[in-house]
């Protein structure tokens, strides 16, 4: 596959599927030069970054370690290149993770990625609302309390909680979404999430313009 040597947005290709929803959400959101990609050097010159992903945190972590991108991502967001963790690609934003055992993340918003407590129904499927504890820019002009479409049996809980900006509860409250500075991270699916979620996205887009 032949890409362009570098991209306004690259989502990152680590076999965990999820990818063409999101480039086509970023279609339909009106944002251009996006591109899926597996190539190192071309999420090493893309000015924004996408981290999607469905699956398991152990097989999302061994295959970002095997292809390079787990040590590129943390250099690429230490050097103040936007990124957004979608759904699994949040987890792994976390510390560590303790599906199946305990395994690294990227470290990039500390804190560990833990099963939904029992009691609660998992996976958590469908739409949820969502509070901003803290203002940013990923949700801008997208009122307090809209709801967004969630898959997912983990969920994020940051070391410090001011890294929280989105918060839902489905049997008990929990992160939705998170920020660490040039980091952003959504337990959701924004592409699909129908206009609020493509307004989210059109704000990703924002940040990397205005970051470039």
């Amino acid at each position: 596959m032949t890409e362009p040597s570098s991209a306004a947005i690259a989502i990152v290709d680590y076999r965990m599927g999820n990818l063409r929803s999101v480039e086509k959400g970023f279609a339909t959101a009106g944002v251009q030069g996006v591109v899926i990609t597996d190539d190192p050097s071309v999420v090493a010159a893309a000015r924004g970054i996408v981290l999607p992903g469905v699956g398991a945190f152990r097989d999302a972590a061994a295959n970002l370690a095997a292809s390079g991108m787990r040590e590129l991502l943390i250099e690429r967001a230490a050097a103040g290149v936007p990124l957004l963790g979608i759904c699994l690609g949040m987890q792994l934003l976390a510390t560590v993770g303790l599906e199946d055992g305990e395994w690294d993340g990227l470290g990039l918003v500390p804190g560990t990625c833990e099963k939904l407590p029992g009691g609660v129904k998992v996976p958590h499927i469908g739409w949820n609302t969502v509070d901003y504890p803290r203002p940013s820019a990923l949700f801008e002009d997208i009122a307090e309390g809209s709801a967004f479409y969630f898959v997912h049996s983990y969920h994020v809980v940051p070391a410090d909680t001011s890294a929280v900006i989105g918060r839902t509860v489905h049997g008990v409250p929990f992160a939705a979404a998170v920020q660490a500075a040039n980091v952003f991270g959504v337990q959701f699916h924004p592409e699909k999430s129908s206009d609020t979620g493509l307004r989210l996205l059109r704000n990703f887009a924002t940040v990397v313009g205005e970051a470039s």
